[in-house]
């Protein structure tokens, strides 16, 4: 509500500046020239007394250099926090450059993480970080979880810009028959602007639009009918959602509008329709439904008839606003005769009009309707991140049909809120509960669970989700080279591929094929990590490189947070500590530098160590090296 008294509030301010221009410009304003003003008093000016020559105190007076220790940790708790308050925000692409900026300083300081118990904490801070599940699900192994939702175009941007011929005169008869015997809560007019429009509508593209729009108004009709009644609006309103989006809750249009009701992010946020990373409400079919049936009970306080409420629904109130005043008629069919509106404004409400004809009676049209039945859906609360395709795992139920009950989502990862809610298919949830307990909760946004087939094997499972048979046995408690039957449900343990963060500097003769051949990566992947755009990089150019990083992946963050160089040597396979290890702590040491050492996460190393939880690592501390 806080919103729209906002808004209220603005417009009505608007309308008076508006309306007081003209009386204000009307009078003439006459200034009383001051009268002559006094001399100034002289003042004597006091001349400055010399300083003695005293070294100490003008030693004092010059102003010391900060120990460059401090400014660097100053530095990089700024950028930490800011990290901190964007991740927060649900703002992950803009928290992760602040955490990689954090870490630049450090690396190009010359510092080591352990000459300063601040820098050290301070490291261990921005591991853990990189290691959480959002910023791996941004990161991980699923391309899915880098990209949006895909979208789809809104319908009114294709309607609008058609140019159409003379409206069919023999339709008039029709539709002017039909108001006489269909029920409706909006005023419905047949004039040369809706026949042209009704004329498209009975044509093959026409009649394609208008099947496709009914068809998934049966999905969600009853829901949108049942809100605009809550909020006391006519229910005739529905036909503007037709004509914008054909009832796609994933449509957007050319300008940015977005969802059913196409919803500008600034109109939404009035309205209390949240954005993020990972959720766009105005996507989410319900909430964005109430958010128009108040928009619109708003405006037609503001003007008091329902196709300037379409008008300005449409462009603005203070586009429509404007148009009454300077015509001063506060009639549609007036402000569209005087071309008082903008071009699509003036074709929207007749397209609202005759997609209302048809809608109520599609058969005298020619127009086949075959209405979608909305699927009976339950909802799921959820206290942690969750990928779709684990939730689909577990439940038994699709990938796409949880991405169509659940449009608002733009990722295939829930958000990290406390008691989201996830629609799923009826009687998901049982299921769901009784299968997620076999993954560890830290592992939902990275782990799999997959029903064995007949004729499928462990090599099987194992070559299609890229992990090894051994660590499938082991996840699973199996026996080497046991028989798996049909039908049992496995935890597949994936995990992203090793990576080394390489800062390697251009030398003389070096070509982007010929570093991408050196750490085994693509010059499609190169030209992506460092913004690239050219074939040709120029010699002495820091490159910031993710070795062994696979071709079909994004680019994932080494497992510790510190960039090595080229020339440093990591731990081989053959020379890497044994499972199991002991550790114990020498001075200067961090939890990050002992992760790097053992090619392991600074989040392992705590889970490993639990009472890590209760303070800080100390020297002398026998660590737990779980691989």
């Amino acid at each position: 509500m806080k919103h729209r008294l906002t808004f209220c509030a603005l417009f009505a301010t608007s309308m008076l500046v508006l309306a007081g221009c003209e009386q204000t410009a009307s009078k003439a304003i006459h200034v009383q020239p001051p009268a002559d003003a006094p001399a100034p008093t002289p003042i004597e000016v006091l001349q400055p007394l010399p300083l003695a020559a005293n070294p100490a105190y003008l030693a004092e007076l010059t102003p010391r250099p900060r120990p460059a220790i401090d400014v660097l940790v100053e530095n990089v708790q700024l950028d930490y926090d800011a990290g901190q308050h964007e991740y927060k925000a649900g703002n992950l692409d803009t928290a992760q450059a602040d955490f990689d900026r954090a870490v630049d300083r450090i690396l190009q300081s010359g510092f080591q993480a352990g000459a300063d118990p601040r820098l050290g904490k301070l490291f261990d801070q921005l591991s853990s970080v990189v290691d959480s599940d959002e910023i791996n699900a941004i990161e991980g192994n699923d391309e899915e979880q880098e990209a949006e939702a895909p979208a789809e175009p809104a319908s009114i941007d294709e309607i609008e810009d058609m140019t159409l011929p003379a409206g069919d005169p023999r339709l008039a008869a029709k539709a002017e028959s039909e108001l006489i015997r269909v029920h409706h809560d909006l005023p419905l007019t047949v004039n040369e602007s809706v026949l042209q429009y009704l004329s498209f509508f009975t044509t093959p593209r026409g009649r394609t639009i208008v099947e496709h729009g009914l068809d998934r108004a049966g999905r969600y009709g009853d829901m949108i009918r049942r809100v605009l009644a809550q909020e006391g609006v006519p229910q005739d309103l529905i036909y503007l959602a037709q004509a914008e989006s054909a009832f796609q809750p994933d449509a957007v249009s050319r300008a940015g509008a977005r969802g059913i009701w196409q919803f500008m992010a600034p109109r939404g946020e009035e309205y209390d329709l949240d954005r993020s990373y990972w959720v766009d409400e105005r996507s989410d079919p319900e909430k964005a439904t109430r958010a128009a049936a108040q928009h619109f009970r708003d405006l037609y306080s503001m003007f008091g008839d329902w196709y300037l409420v379409m008008a300005a629904y449409n462009s603005g109130p203070l586009t429509v606003a404007r148009a009454v005043q300077h015509t001063g008629y506060a009639d549609f069919w007036q402000l569209q005769k005087l071309n008082a509106l903008p071009r699509q404004t003036q074709n929207y409400v007749p397209i609202i009009l005759a997609l209302e004809l048809v809608a109520k009676d599609p058969a005298l049209y020619g127009v086949q309707v075959s209405p979608e039945k909305p699927e009976p859906v339950e909802a799921m609360r959820l206290d942690h991140p969750i990928d779709l395709h684990l939730v689909a795992d577990a439940s038994g139920t699709d990938f796409d049909d949880l991405r169509m009950l659940n449009p608002e989502l733009l990722r295939s990862v829930t958000p990290n809120e406390p008691d989201f809610t996830l629609k799923v298919p009826a009687g998901a949830t049982k299921t769901f509960d009784e299968n997620i307990a076999q993954v560890p909760q830290d592992k939902w946004t990275s782990w799999r669970l997959h029903e064995m087939e007949d004729g499928e094997t462990l090599a099987d499972v194992a070559r299609h989700y890229r992990v090894t048979v051994s660590a499938i046995e082991a996840a699973n408690h199996l026996e080497p080279h046991a028989s798996v039957p049909p039908g049992f449900l496995l935890t597949v343990p994936t995990a992203p591929v090793p990576v080394h963060w390489v800062r390697y500097r251009v030398q003389r003769g070096d070509t982007l094929p010929g570093i991408a051949e050196r750490f085994d990566v693509t010059v499609a992947q190169l030209k992506r990590w460092n913004h690239i755009r050219g074939s040709r990089v120029s010699r002495g150019v820091h490159l910031r490189i993710y070795a062994g990083a696979q071709d079909s992946e994004p680019p994932a963050r080494a497992r510790s947070a510190q960039e090595t160089t080229a020339s440093t040597k990591t731990i081989s396979a053959e020379n890497r500590p044994a499972q199991g290890l002991e550790h114990r702590v020498k001075p200067g040491e961090t939890l990050y530098s002992i992760a790097r050492v053992y090619q392991t996460s600074v989040s392992s190393l705590r889970e490993a160590n639990p009472f890590l939880a209760d303070r800080e690592l100390q020297a002398g501390d026998v660590l737990t090296i779980q691989q």
